[in-house]
């Protein structure tokens, strides 16, 4: 592809609402260009890269049997309430209505609509296992859409689910599934970790997120957190990450509770300080709604020192959407401002429907400290069950470093790291078969619920992740097998007659090689063309100058800045070698 035939908008400045490293790149090297608030045009060149993700999907999904379908971005309302998630699902959906008026909602996810043609469609244990994948837009309505293509409204993903007879063969395809998401990322250059997550609106039995880190790098933009224990090799997505306790006796006598006056202090910080007392003695005492049960009110109780899980929370109420009560709502419901209240004898100054949820930790604090329901007031030395009853505790809080690793229960192993999601698996076992009555005939001639899987790739978030973890202060930094070209011929002075013939020649040959190169014909400075050569990223780059003619060329590679003269006559080989070093490097 010659460059004056191409379109690359390259920009000296990204727009100043750009919130990530990758996203002033895309901006900058011409890839994108944003539409609306989190939906975003992709430009010839991000389109290659994306297609050239695809293609690598594509082929690990085929070599594991997978068989490529195109289904819907428009689902009607219908297939949604059989599973229960039009109302589920939040609002995220994207809902409308055509002109009958029927309710209809932009794709998110397919587990309806692949369930609704598979139950259609197969009708024996003889059919199985079968796994359809697509690719496609989706669309989700994110509260607030940051990190560029990251977290979009519209974005592009493979998604794939698989039927199965049986729970033995769902194991068996799932750990195939694994493997190929572990060869995809590899072989687009990604350093990635597989961790434990939670199942989210989706379900299901278990899950993994295939995240991309980058060690040693403050300022990497990863919107996940991830935990991870030196000692056994546990790792966890945050939210899912499991917080538990050795049995050990706490050795302190309970006190007589005690009211104690603390004008104007709310916070654990501020009333810690006044009464000398550390945070893991407290209590705080916060308020959720939700809008799938209005009537009820949930206070969740967690220690002091500790934070909610709000993943972890709703999964424990079985609710799509959570949110903390308002200032201006906890005093409706109870009276009292926010950072008075506390646990004892709470049931009794309000008239909603009140459900008491505590974290596991705060039933194991000796004589702690909370508010009294009483402004400007606080109680001392209250202890579980003494002094209050919850209706339900588990464990709904964040992990942290002083905690012990789940799995191997090692003091001081723990550590946390950033990590951007680009696949997600998880087994479903029979969550939509059942919902919407998906079956099939048994080996006996009965019927069965088929068992499926269900997997997920980030096409579009890969392109962004690939980057963040890839670039320098000139540009990115493609990998060979994603980048969209694999050569940058660059000619010093195309006017020349003399550089344009061997400019020429090179891209020439190259073509005939099916080696993909971008020629830069451009009637520009040579300072323009190196800056766009370093931002765009290309990996190998072919510079054609005066010095070296008439049979040599300047090889220059992206990624280890090596510099070399090669000769035209070695030209394939050399960019060959160099891709496999790349590669390897």
């Amino acid at each position: 592809m010659k460059l004056t035939n191409f379109y690359l908008p390259t920009l000296r400045e990204a727009p100043s609402d750009c919130d990530t490293l990758s996203s002033k790149l895309m901006f900058r090297a011409g890839m994108i260009r944003k539409l609306a608030s989190g939906i975003y045009e992709w430009l010839p060149l991000g389109l290659r890269v994306l297609k050239k993700v695809e293609q690598i999907i594509r082929e690990e999904m085929n070599n594991i049997g997978g068989l490529e379908v195109w289904l819907p971005h428009l689902l009607p309302r219908t297939i949604w309430e059989e599973t229960g998630r039009w109302f589920l699902y939040g609002k995220e959906l994207f809902r409308l209505k055509d002109r009958k008026n029927t309710d209809f909602c932009l794709s998110p996810t397919a587990e309806e609509v692949i369930t609704d043609l598979v139950r259609n469609e197969l009708r024996t244990y003889k059919q199985l296992p079968k796994m359809f994948y697509q690719f496609g837009t989706k669309f989700r309505d994110e509260i607030r859409p940051r990190y560029g293509v990251i977290r979009a409204r519209e974005f592009y993903m493979k998604d794939a689910y698989s039927f199965h007879k049986d729970e033995k063969d769902a194991e068996e395809y799932y750990k195939k599934v694994y493997d190929a998401y572990c060869k995809i990322f590899k072989r687009c250059g990604l350093k990635f970790t597989v961790v434990e997550a939670a199942t989210g609106t989706i379900g299901g039995k278990f899950s993994h997120e295939f995240m991309v880190v980058k060690e040693g790098d403050e300022s990497f933009i990863g919107e996940e957190t991830i935990v991870f224990c030196n000692q056994c090799g546990y790792s966890a997505n945050i939210e899912k990450a499991e917080c538990v306790y050795l049995d050990e006796e706490i050795k302190e006598d309970e006190k007589n509770l005690q009211e104690v006056y603390t004008p104007q202090m709310r916070t654990v910080e501020e009333v810690s300080n006044f009464l000398k007392q550390p945070k893991e003695k407290f209590i705080k005492t916060l308020v959720y709604t939700t809008e799938e049960n209005k009537d009820e009110v949930y206070v969740v109780l967690v220690r002091g020192d500790y934070e909610v899980n709000e993943t972890k929370l709703k999964d424990l109420l079985n609710v799509n959407e959570i949110q903390l009560a308002s200032a201006e709502t906890v005093e409706q419901i109870f009276g009292i401002p926010v950072g008075f209240l506390g646990p004892v004898e709470l049931k009794t100054i309000q008239q909603k429907k009140l459900r008491i949820i505590a974290d596991n930790s705060v039933l194991k604090i000796k004589n702690a400290v909370s508010g009294a329901n009483k402004v400007d007031y606080h109680l001392m030395n209250i202890n579980y069950p003494r002094d209050f009853s919850v209706d339900i505790s588990a464990d709904i809080r964040n992990i942290t470093a002083n905690d012990i690793c789940p799995r191997c229960k090692s003091r001081d192993s723990l550590k946390f790291s950033k990590g951007i999601e680009v696949g997600h698996t998880f087994k479903l076992g029979t969550k939509y078969s059942k919902s919407m009555n998906a079956t099939f005939l048994d080996e006996n001639n009965k019927e069965q619920f088929f068992i499926m899987g269900c997997y997920g790739i980030g096409v579009s978030r890969i392109v962004a992740a690939a980057i963040e973890q890839n670039y320098d202060e000139d540009g990115i930094i493609w990998y060979p097998t994603i980048a969209p070209f694999t050569v940058y011929v660059l000619p010093i002075d195309y006017k020349d007659e003399e550089i344009k013939k061997v400019a020429d020649k090179v891209y020439e040959i190259l073509n005939q090689n099916n080696i993909e190169v971008l020629l830069d014909d451009r009637d520009e400075r040579p300072g323009v063309k190196f800056k766009d050569a370093d931002l765009i990223g290309i990996p190998i780059r072919l510079t054609v100058s005066k010095r070296l003619l008439p049979d040599k060329v300047e090889l220059y590679l992206r990624q280890t800045k090596q510099t070399s003269v090669i000769s035209i006559n070695e030209l394939v080989e050399k960019v060959k070698e160099s891709v496999v070093y790349l590669m390897n490097f």
